[in-house]
């Protein structure tokens, strides 16, 4: 149970790394934001699954935890989104590009 334990802690800190790289390697603020979001939500909850394993007595707390991280990063993330949008912050260019459909020479 410790070698499935310390591995999930490892998963975890490896997706909470990943996501730290996302926020310095994006290109604008709301691929930042997805990067920030998913990533490091993963590797909370890939934490907490870690410690619950190797200290079952403190499950009924990591469930509380891992609940308030599942619902309050989605809806800040989205809010920060929406606010940035708002007051006229405006996607990278590659993204819209992207996301048109269309290629321009």
């Amino acid at each position: 149970m410790r070698l499935l334990a310390d591995l999930i802690l490892l998963l975890g800190a490896a997706f909470t790394l990943l996501g730290a790289l996302g926020l310095v390697r994006m290109p604008d603020v709301y691929n930042r934001i997805q990067a920030g979001t998913k990533a490091v939500t993963l590797g909370a909850l890939s934490l907490l699954l870690g410690i619950g394993l190797l200290y079952p007595q403190w499950w009924s707390k990591l469930l509380i935890i891992a609940l308030m991280i599942l619902v309050t990063n989605p809806i800040g993330s989205s809010t920060i989104a929406r606010a940035l949008l708002m007051a006229g912050v405006k996607p990278w260019k590659g993204s819209e590009q992207a996301n048109s459909g269309r290629e321009r020479s």
